[in-house]
C-alpha cells in the first residue's frame, strides 16, 4: 500500500473512532444523567416537572433540527458541520455543569441538544461516504455497538460519578469526551469531499418543520398530564402536513419527497419508526416491574436490565458484517421478528415469573435489536445517492426519536386508562401488572407491523451498493 493509501486508511480509521465516540456520547449522557436527576433536584430545588424538562428538552431540540442540519450538511460539508457540532456540544455540556439554576440548566440543555443534532445528523453519512459498500455494514455495526456501550455504561458510571464527585461532574466528563472527539476530528481527518451543487437553504421551511415537530413531540410527551397537550400535538401535526405540502412545490426542498418513492427507503424508515415505538419503553416498563411488583432494589434491577444493552453491544458488529454478505432486509426483518417474540413473552409476566425467564426475554430482545439496527441503517443509506446521505441519515434519526416519543406516549395513555392517577407502591402492584401486560401486548402488535414494513421494502433493499435507488428514481 502506497503513502496515499496509508493516509486514506488512517483517515477512515479516525473517522470511525470519532463518529463512534459521538454515537457513544448521546446515550451515555442520557443514561448517566438519569442517575443524577435526584441530586440535581435536591441541589437546585427543582420540581418533578422541571426535572422532566431537563431530560426532555434535549430530545425535542435534537429531533426538531436533525432534518435541517442533515440537508445543510449535504450542502456545506458533513465533516465541517460535525466538527462544529462537537465543539459546541463540549461548550454547552460544560455550561450545563456550571448552571446556577433550573431555567439556565434547561436553556443549556436545549443548546446542548441543538449542537448534538449537528453531529447526530451527519455521523452515519460521514461513515457511509468514507467506506466502500462492502464495508459499510461492518462500520455501521461498530458505530451502533458504541450506542449500546453508552447505554450499558451510563447507569453504573453515572451513579458512581454522581456519588463520588457530584452531579455537575457528569456534565464535565461528557464535555471532556466531546472535546476529545472534536480535537481528533480536526487533527486526523481531511477536508470534506466537494459538497453538492445546490447551495440554497430554505430557512422558512426549516423553521416551520422544527417548530412543528417540537410541538408534536412535546404534545405527545405530555398527553397524560396536560389538558392542552392534545392541541399542541394537533398543531404540530398540522404544521408538518403544511410543511410536506410546501416541500412538494419547492424548487429547493429541505426534504426531497422523491426519496420516499423508493420502497427500500420508505419502508426501511417506517420499520425503524415501528421498532423504536415498540421497544423504547421496555426498560421503563421492566424497571417498574422489577422494583414495584417484584420488590428488587434499584441496583439489582439495573443488573437484570443490563442483559439487553450488553448483548446489543456484543452482537451489533456481527450483525453489521452479516448485512454486508446477506440481504439487509432479511437480517433486519429476522431481528424484528425476535423482538416481537420477546415482547409477546413479556406480556405473560406474572408476580412470580422467575428472573432467569425475564433475563432470557431481554437476551432475545437484545439479539433482535442488534440484528435489526445496523442492517436497517445499511439498507436506508444504500437506497440513496451520495448527495443525499446527510438528509437520509437525518430522516432515520428523526424516525428513531419520534418513535421513542410515541413509545412513551403510548405507555402513558395505557397506564392512565388502567391505573388512573394511582401511585406506585405495593398496594397498586396488581393494577400495575395489568397495565404492564397490556402495554407489552400493544408494543408487540406495533413491532409485528414493523416486521411487515421491513419485508415490504422488497429486494431493492438487498443491494449494498451506493445509490441503489437511482434506477427507481430515474436518476
Amino acid at each position: 500500500m502506497d503513502g496515499a493509501g496509508h493516509r486514506g486508511e488512517r483517515e477512515r480509521t479516525t473517522l470511525l473512532a470519532v463518529v463512534s465516540l459521538s454515537a457513544f456520547l448521546t446515550p451515555f449522557m442520557g443514561s448517566s444523567l438519569n442517575l443524577a436527576i435526584p441530586s440535581i433536584g435536591a441541589d437546585l430545588g427543582a420540581s418533578a416537572l422541571e426535572l422532566n424538562w431537563i431530560v426532555t428538552v434535549y430530545l425535542v431540540a435534537s429531533a426538531a433540527l436533525l432534518l435541517p442540519f442533515g440537508r445543510l450538511a449535504d450542502q456545506v460539508g458533513r465533516r465541517r458541520l460535525f466538527l462544529l457540532g462537537s465543539c459546541l456540544q463540549a461548550v454547552f455540556t460544560f455550561a450545563c455543569g456550571i448552571a446556577s439554576g433550573v431555567p439556565l440548566l434547561i436553556a443549556m440543555r436545549t443548546l446542548q441538544g441543538i449542537s448534538a443534532a449537528m453531529a447526530f445528523a451527519t455521523g452515519m453519512a460521514i461513515l457511509v461516504e468514507a467506506f466502500p459498500p462492502g464495508q459499510r455494514g461492518r462500520v455501521l455495526g461498530i458505530s451502533t455497538a458504541a450506542v449500546y456501550v453508552g447505554l450499558s455504561l451510563g447507569p453504573p458510571l453515572g451513579g458512581a460519578i454522581t456519588a463520588g464527585l457530584g452531579w455537575r461532574a457528569v456534565f464535565f466528563v461528557n464535555a471532556a469526551l466531546a472535546l476529545l472527539g472534536a480535537a481528533a476530528m480536526a487533527a486526523g481527518v481531511g477536508r470534506d469531499p466537494a459538497p453538492g451543487r445546490e447551495r440554497r437553504f430554505d430557512h422558512g421551511a426549516a423553521g416551520l418543520y422544527a417548530a412543528s415537530l417540537a410541538a408534536l413531540m412535546t404534545g405527545l410527551g405530555t398527553l397524560s398530564s396536560s389538558p392542552a397537550a392534545r392541541w399542541v400535538a394537533s398543531g404540530g401535526l398540522a404544521g408538518l402536513v403544511g410543511f410536506v405540502a410546501l416541500q412538494a412545490r419547492s424548487a429547493a426542498p429541505l426534504l426531497k419527497l422523491d426519496l420516499f418513492r423508493n420502497p427500500a427507503f420508505a419502508f426501511s424508515n417506517l420499520a425503524a419508526l415501528a421498532n423504536y415505538s415498540a421497544t423504547f419503553a421496555v426498560t421503563f416498563l421492566l424497571s417498574l416491574y422489577l422494583q414495584v411488583v417484584r420488590g428488587l432494589p434499584p441496583h439489582s434491577a439495573g443488573l437484570v436490565l443490563l442483559a439487553q444493552p450488553v448483548l446489543m453491544a456484543l452482537l451489533s458488529p456481527f450483525a453489521g458484517r452479516l448485512s454486508d454478505r446477506v440481504a439487509p432486509r432479511l437480517v433486519a426483518s429476522s431481528g424484528m421478528a425476535l423482538i416481537t417474540a420477546a415482547l409477546a413473552a413479556l406480556a405473560l409476566l406474572g408476580a412470580a415469573t422467575p428472573l432467569p425467564a425475564v433475563i432470557a426475554a431481554l437476551a432475545v430482545l437484545g439479539t433482535g435489536f442488534a440484528l435489526f439496527s445496523s442492517p436497517n441503517s445499511n439498507a436506508v443509506m444504500a437506497a440513496v445517492e451520495r448527495r443525499d446521505y446527510g438528509v437520509a441519515s437525518a430522516i432515520l434519526g428523526t424516525a428513531r426519536l419520534v418513535g421513542q416519543a410515541l413509545s412513551m406516549a403510548t405507555v402513558a395513555l395505557l397506564f392512565g386508562a388502567v391505573m388512573g392517577r394511582a401511585g406506585l407502591d405495593a398496594s397498586t402492584a396488581p393494577a400495575l401488572l395489568r397495565a404492564l401486560r397490556l402495554a407489552f401486548v400493544v408494543l408487540a402488535v406495533v413491532c409485528l407491523a414493523g416486521v411487515a414494513a421491513s419485508l415490504a421494502r422488497g429486494r431493492g433493499a438487498d443491494t449494498g451498493g451506493e445509490g441503489s435507488a437511482s434506477g427507481s428514481r430515474g436518476l
